[in-house]
């Protein structure tokens, strides 16, 4: 047991890690999500699962605050309302909950952060689509490889593992960084 432990922990640390191999990506990110944000655009997030928890939470840390005392900022998560999921998936399929949503909120000067651990998620592919058809910029989060949405993303941060979890984990904490560093950047702003 204190093996499999041990195991885990340094799994979740070198997922964790390879976060540092991806600074330029961040990088990017923080200014093409501060840029957007100053000329009037707004963060739309989506994803599945855990990835559609992280895409809430992290709407909620631009609208509420991350670390300073400061104005909100225009996010929202496309994961948070059942009624507009259900009658989406009902009246035209799973695959079309991200992109319809898309179609009616997002505008060219609009940053969306697609997440998929596997990069290979049908409604977040089509939500991308539907994105760059809109002339938003996409950020992709997602695991070892990119998937289909390496292709399809503007900026793609691709944490170096397979294992869902791991990935979630190093997702989180990338994205409390661009948080934080977005979040002063536009501070400075005001």
């Amino acid at each position: 047991m204190l093996k499999n432990i041990e195991k885990e922990i340094k799994n979740a640390v070198k997922a964790v890690s390879s976060a540092v191999k991806l600074k330029k990506q961040i990088n990017s990110a923080v200014n093409l999500i501060a840029g957007r944000m100053l000329l009037g655009g707004k963060l739309v997030l989506f994803g599945n699962g855990g990835s559609a928890a992280d895409a809430q939470h992290v709407a909620a840390e631009f609208v509420g605050r991350f670390n300073l005392e400061r104005k909100g900022f225009a996010a929202i998560a496309l994961t948070v309302d059942t009624s507009i999921l259900t009658s989406i998936a009902n009246d035209y399929g799973f695959e079309q909950v991200f992109s319809r949503q898309v179609e009616a909120l997002v505008k060219e000067t609009d940053i969306v952060i697609a997440i998929s651990t596997s990069g290979n998620s049908p409604n977040v592919l089509k939500g991308i689509e539907e994105a760059k058809k809109r002339g938003a910029k996409v950020i992709s989060f997602t695991g070892k490889s990119g998937g289909k949405m390496a292709k399809a993303s503007d900026i793609l941060i691709n944490v170096n593992s397979s294992d869902t979890w791991h990935v979630q984990e190093a997702h989180i904490v990338i994205l409390h960084a661009i948080c934080k560093l977005t979040e002063g950047i536009l501070n400075e702003q005001k």
